[in-house]
């Protein structure tokens, strides 16, 4: 047989083979075991999906009486260069920062986490920690006032502290300064006094940690349930910063409890207009959306009957959003 033709029956035989497997690869069909896991893992993610779910709806409910989060003075509300003097910074992936020389900035215990408001449609950048008016307020590190300012819609009077670990904290809503610009602190110093200034419907305190702007959820650092630090160096990650480490709403809710049988929780829409040096409050409080005079009462510490008689209304009253009540 002459090599030409050799070559032909070779090449045709090559061809057929190359159209076979392709023919194969597009009839192709996982084996029914293979299928099965396949089904097995969609039917896992699908469950991780609820959990997830059930989880923020369970935090939904244990925060129901939340407010809306503040504007960010970072970026809102102020001239981000006046505010936030990081806007043109380079920021490093990661970070080692050292939180061994700490004092917790109030011992109240979490009344509105970190994170995203699904009905408010935004960010709450901070925790609120429960605190009445006239508490004290400590410095979380060792570092320097760098502003106290007043913010109308959100913050209302409030501290910022640039310390020595490279983190800035920030303190809201307080209704007077014990510092001022560029005075050097110790952690533990008092800095302010707890109040419910700004865009607040009850005395606590905002807190927030950050790194060169970028804001920490403080539950990745502090464990507020045992008041202390998770651990010694807290490692900042433009991946991971909002995540929270540990956090349990079951240790909360106990540490809650806790703190209220120890401490006069004052409960309430008392709004402090204090400023340097002043304080002051008045007894009535404003209704909000999905408002009753029940949840008002237990809200501030107080009966329906009382509510009632202080404003000359029956208990069967229809109350609407922005309507003044007194409870005092």
């Amino acid at each position: 047989m002459k090599l030409s033709h050799k070559l032909t029956i070779i090449t045709s035989f090559a061809m057929a083979m190359m159209l076979s497997g392709t023919v194969a690869a597009q009839s192709y069909r996982l084996p029914g075991q293979h299928t099965q896991q396949h089904g097995d893992l969609i039917a896992s993610q699908n469950h991780s999906s609820m959990e997830v779910d059930n989880t923020t709806k369970y935090l939904e409910a244990l925060f129901a009486e939340e407010e809306e989060p503040e504007f960010d003075i970072y970026t809102e509300g102020w001239e981000s260069g006046f505010v936030n003097c990081y806007k043109n910074a380079t920021v490093p992936n990661t970070a080692v920062i050292d939180v061994t020389k700490f004092c917790m900035p109030h011992p109240g215990y979490v009344t509105s986490p970190y994170g995203y408001r699904r009905r408010f449609r935004r960010m709450h950048k901070g925790i609120d920690l429960k605190a009445n008016t006239g508490d004290t307020i400590r410095a979380a590190f060792d570092g320097k006032v760098r502003l106290t300012k007043y913010e109308r819609r959100g913050y209302g009077y409030y501290v910022v502290l640039r310390h020595t670990n490279d983190l800035e904290t920030v303190y809201g809503h307080l209704s007077k300064f014990l510092v001022e610009p560029d005075q050097y602190v110790r952690a533990g110093d008092p800095i302010a006094l707890a109040g419910n200034t700004g865009r607040s419907f009850g005395s606590h305190l905002h807190f927030e940690t950050r790194y060169m702007g970028y804001a920490i959820n403080p539950a990745a650092i502090f464990d507020f349930a045992n008041q202390t630090t998770h651990t010694d160096y807290y490692t900042f990650d433009k991946n991971t910063y909002q995540n929270a480490r540990n956090f349990s709403p079951e240790a909360n809710a106990a540490y809650a409890a806790q703190y209220r049988a120890t401490h006069k929780v004052e409960y309430g829409n008392k709004k402090s207009t204090a400023s340097k040096g002043k304080s002051g409050g008045t007894s009535t409080v404003t209704v909000r959306k999905g408002d009753s005079l029940s949840r008002i009462a237990s809200r501030n510490g107080t009966s329906v009957a009382a509510i009632c008689r202080l404003n000359g209304i029956k208990s069967s009253a229809k109350i609407k959003p922005g309507q003044k009540l007194r409870v005092r």
